[in-house]
């Protein structure tokens, strides 16, 4: 089997990686209890987390076609537990209960496997929890983190220092257009496009050749620079951009929060008449709780959101810096179909209005990372990145 077959095929450009997790499923006296993979945003870190967990648990080592490995793939396997936090972080009940499971013996597989995405977003408490785990691990259990290599800091250096560190690159363009034609049926045109505006992120550049109104989303987060002539057009873009956010969010929580409320509802009898009555009056504290997880979940995605609108920015602004350094270069831009913007940028800007618009979008990140309002961020950004008068 070539690193391109089984179940592989679902890490794109990461020949290295691939070999190295090969090697551990082939020796399993040699393997590791824990792994932490990081990775930048798009990489595919935790699709190579499963697809090392499909291994760990494929007699063949990851064919891609039995039991184990699908069941594995489709999150529906007993000894695979996986942990993605809907909310803005992850706390000390869900990580006790994490362990919970990880302590116990498979039950069909040949590893028990937890795979924790975002890693970096658990609780201090919860990294406690988990490291003592980590520390004195059961002999058939694997813990796999996943973490942004933007940030690896963030996962406390108790637990890095205990995993085996696996390093995801940015794929490149090419490697994620042909896995859009290959698996995805998209058109080639479209998929070359849709790759390079996503920066070989594959999850965006899968949404960008998918969706129409992704790319509309998009063109309207490039559109701002070159808007930014006056104080009231700053205002203008600040609110347009989180008002953006905010209706993604929205949209993707909506059918979640209306199928899990009806559930527990269901669970609970709410409407049922008889002896369930008086179980569900008590479960107002339950789905008090839930009404709670679901705005955590999502003002989440609405950061999540508003800050792929801030990479996409800071893309266009190094777009511009690199072309007014560059000379007679031709270089590599982040969103080669905006070049006459980013000429256009570099020419009333130069390289250091650029240097210093992406350190303003750096801070903005940062300060929605440190809770500050997003209007109130937006709008110094903008304002900040407003054009000079000619």
């Amino acid at each position: 089997m070539s690193t391109a077959d089984g179940v592989w095929a679902e890490v794109v450009g990461q020949p290295a990686v691939v070999a190295e997790l090969r090697a551990a499923v082939a020796q399993p006296a040699a393997m590791t209890h824990a792994w932490l993979f990081t990775g930048p945003p798009g990489s595919g870190r935790s699709v190579a987390a499963r697809a090392f967990a499909a291994a760990l648990q494929c007699p063949a080592g990851g064919d891609g076609t039995c039991h184990a490995c699908r069941t594995v793939l489709a999150g529906t396997h007993a000894d695979v537990q996986t942990v993605a936090p809907e909310g803005l972080s992850i706390g000390v009940v869900e990580a006790r209960e994490l362990v919970r499971l990880a302590g116990r013996a498979p039950s069909q597989g040949r590893w028990q496997v937890v795979v924790v995405e975002d890693a970096d977003r658990m609780t201090e408490q919860a990294s406690n929890a988990v490291l003592k785990m980590i520390e004195e691990p059961p002999p058939r259990t694997v813990f796999l983190l996943c973490a942004p290599s933007l940030h690896p800091e963030d996962v406390p250096v108790t637990i890095r220092s205990r995993c085996r560190v696996v390093s995801l690159r940015t794929p490149p363009v090419d490697a994620v257009a042909d896995v859009l034609v290959r698996r995805d049926g998209i058109d080639p045109a479209l998929a070359a496009w849709a790759a390079a505006a996503a920066g070989g992120h594959v999850g965006r550049a899968r949404h960008l050749a998918r969706d129409e109104d992704a790319r509309l989303a998009r063109k309207a987060v490039l559109d701002v620079p070159l808007s930014l002539v006056s104080l009231a057009a700053c205002l203008t873009a600040a609110d347009d951009l989180v008002s953006a956010a905010k209706e993604e969010s929205d949209r993707t929580t909506a059918a979640l929060d209306d199928a899990e409320t009806e559930a527990v509802k269901a669970s609970l009898g709410v409407g049922a008449r008889g002896p369930g009555v008086a179980a569900a009056r008590g479960g107002a504290g339950v789905l008090k709780d839930l009404e709670k997880r679901q705005k955590s979940r999502a003002t989440r995605l609405g950061r999540d959101s508003l800050d792929r609108a801030l990479v996409d920015l800071a893309a266009l602004y190094r777009d511009a810096l690199v072309l007014a350094a560059a000379g007679k270069h031709s270089p590599v831009l982040s969103h080669p179909d905006r070049r006459a913007d980013a000429e256009e940028l570099a020419r009333r800007i130069g390289a250091e209005g650029a240097l210093r618009r992406i350190d303003a979008v750096l801070a903005c990140r940062t300060a929605l990372e440190q809770n500050v309002k997003p209007q109130v961020a937006v709008e110094a950004l903008t304002v900040a990145l407003r054009l000079p008068t000619p």
